[in-house]
């Protein structure tokens, strides 16, 4: 894998800034691509990683960091020295930093996706709140408007393992992608107001 100067963009010292910036390199979908991997990995449904797994996780998503880097930051979001990362300390930490504003539109759109209120968007959530009908290809006949609910989720989801449900964790990871290149709070909002009509 290419180094920072490589692809035209700065060196970081901060290894979390270092995996962050490889991770926004890849679009919208880096961050929640890793988190996927390592949910993956997580065969107890601890929600959390040991150090040997957190390395292993890097190497499967492609991440080139170093095992000091990689020591670094397990150290970082091992708060509590229990010899594990949580997930979510783990997310956190490597989120671009989004204000509480970001944040609380990113939620509202995803609980207004979220018709069943069981914490996860499906086929069956859209109904009534996306139009498939609409998409080029629903209209050519190509593509029933399942197929078209399921490629909106698609987007969503992390393109090793498309599952068609969108946790609002995977909902904010797409969106801390996108929130890191647009500098204006309210632009951000008001992108979200216009796209999921809120």
């Amino acid at each position: 894998m290419a180094n920072a100067e490589d692809q035209g963009m700065a060196p970081h010292t901060n290894p979390i800034e270092k995996l962050r910036a490889q991770c926004l390199a890849r679009g919208s979908a880096g961050i929640k691509g890793l988190a996927r991997v390592f949910r993956i990995m997580d065969d107890d449904k601890s929600r959390s990683l040991n150090l040997a797994e957190f390395v292993k996780g890097l190497s499967s998503a492609g991440i080139a960091l170093g095992n000091r880097e990689a020591q670094q930051i397990f150290s970082l979001c091992d708060k509590n020295n229990s010899g594990t990362m949580d997930f979510e300390e783990f997310l956190e930490a490597l989120r671009p930093p989004m204000s509480a504003t970001r944040k609380q539109i990113i939620a509202d759109a995803f609980h207004k996706l979220d018709k069943t209120g069981d914490g996860v968007v499906s086929v069956e959530d859209l109904h009534g709140v996306y139009d498939g009908r609409t998409h080029p290809k629903y209209q050519s006949g190509e593509w029933t408007e399942e197929q078209v609910f399921r490629a909106f989720l698609d987007s969503f989801d992390s393109p090793s393992n498309k599952d068609g449900k969108v946790t609002a964790e995977e909902f904010l990871n797409y969106y801390s992608g996108v929130s890191a290149s647009i500098d204006s709070d309210d632009y951000f909002v008001a992108m979200l107001k216009r796209a999921w009509k809120l």
